[in-house]
């Protein structure tokens, strides 16, 4: 059961990351193409606009996958001296962290969007976007990612209830250079 959650979001993460990467993509290709046509005189308008909405939607929506492939930055000085019920610890505060710090800040963006919504705010700029659009996009993408992480963490949780260190490091264990050349 805990193997098919496991792969699961992992599964759902890399699907995100496939679609980020084309809206990405997507978004790159238009600021190419704005510039392109100013050479000539045109203007597409609004690249800038929409590609500042792109990134805040990437970077929200990016760190699920990031999580669940093990990219997080993490300084493991500490760890690498520990045994195995050692790292599992570090490993467990660290997703419990890490859970408790996405949740207060897909939280923390809610009343950001409620508050768009109820005044119906608009940029001020050429097109007018109707900020919620951005917003939610944006707020979608960090309780994603707090789900993700507390999904994670309870994985973990029943992982080591069952002393299961291996499965545990595999699922949020910190991966280090030193241990990768090895």
């Amino acid at each position: 059961m805990t193997q098919k959650l496991i792969a699961a979001i992992r599964r759902t993460n890399r699907i995100i990351a496939l679609l980020v990467g084309l809206v990405l993509t997507g978004s790159v290709i238009l600021i190419i193409a704005e510039i392109l046509l100013r050479e000539v005189g045109i203007s597409l308008g609004g690249a800038e606009e929409i590609s500042g909405y792109v990134m805040a939607g990437v970077a929200s929506w990016g760190l699920s996958f990031a999580l669940t492939e093990l990219a997080h930055v993490r300084i493991d000085l500490i760890r690498l001296r520990l045994k195995e019920r050692g790292k599992a610890f570090l490993d467990l505060l660290a997703i419990v962290a890490l859970a408790g710090v996405a949740t207060i800040v897909a939280i923390q963006c809610w009343p950001v969007l409620s508050k768009t919504i109820e005044r119906g705010s608009a940029a001020n700029t050429p097109l007018e976007t109707p900020l919620w659009i951005p917003q939610v996009i944006w707020f979608s993408g960090w309780v994603w990612f707090a789900f993700s992480a507390c999904a994670l963490v309870l994985l973990t949780l029943s992982l080591l209830m069952r002393r299961d260190l291996e499965q545990a490091d595999m699922l949020v264990g910190a991966r280090s250079e030193l241990e990768l050349e090895s």
